[in-house]
């Protein structure tokens, strides 16, 4: 979408929106018609009041639906365990994982963890190769959870994953994304339309 400007002397952006989808053929062109065009992701960078504007505009001319994308507590997982360790410049990011506390008044509880670290007990526990498998992001994490629980008396597997901060990627439970690095956007690109694909109610 062509990007919203103030009125002013001099044009000063305050709202872009894309429409993409990645690795989308293989999974449901067998299903649409052909003549259907099938863009998963609405990415935008501005305020939740023009991006409703603009969602309404486009569910009342096309036949469209708009909706939030909900990552989950698992998914969150998922991506932690695919997008940590990558070297980026020179530099790795330590992995910020964030869980929610359920209880009042509310409490985050955040966790840190060297990037050479999560890399090695990564490297020991991921074992197949070209694919992770649920079990591995599960032992990961169980071992995340018992080293915490070591240090602080702490069961983080009470509480709920909601934000996951990586070398090339930080994404919210709520849906949002923030792309880090343009040599991994369409791996990334590729994981969250896989999510929408999943999140689509049929």
């Amino acid at each position: 979408m062509p990007p919203l400007t103030k009125v002013s002397t001099k044009d000063q952006i305050v709202w872009t929106g894309w429409f993409c989808g990645t690795y989308t053929e293989d999974i449901l062109l067998e299903v649409l018609p052909k003549t259907f065009t099938f863009l998963l992701l609405f990415l935008y960078n501005g305020s939740e009041a023009l991006t409703a504007i603009v969602g309404t505009w486009y569910q009342r001319n096309f036949d469209c639906c708009f909706g939030k994308l909900v990552i989950s507590s698992q998914d969150l997982k998922w991506l932690a365990a695919l997008f940590t360790g990558y070297d980026m410049s020179g530099s790795v990011s330590a992995t910020e994982l964030v869980f929610s506390v359920p209880v009042e008044p509310h409490m985050d509880i955040s966790y840190a963890i060297h990037p050479e670290d999560f890399k090695t007990l990564w490297n020991d526990i991921h074992k197949s190769k070209g694919m992770v498998t649920l079990e591995e992001v599960d032992n990961l994490f169980q071992c995340l959870y018992s080293h915490f629980f070591r240090h602080f008396r702490i069961h983080l597997s009470a509480t709920q994953l909601v934000n996951v901060a990586a070398s090339v990627t930080s994404a919210h439970c709520e849906g949002k994304v923030k792309f880090l690095s343009k040599d991994y956007l369409i791996r990334v690109l590729g994981f969250i339309t896989l999510l929408a694909i999943n999140n689509i109610q049929y």
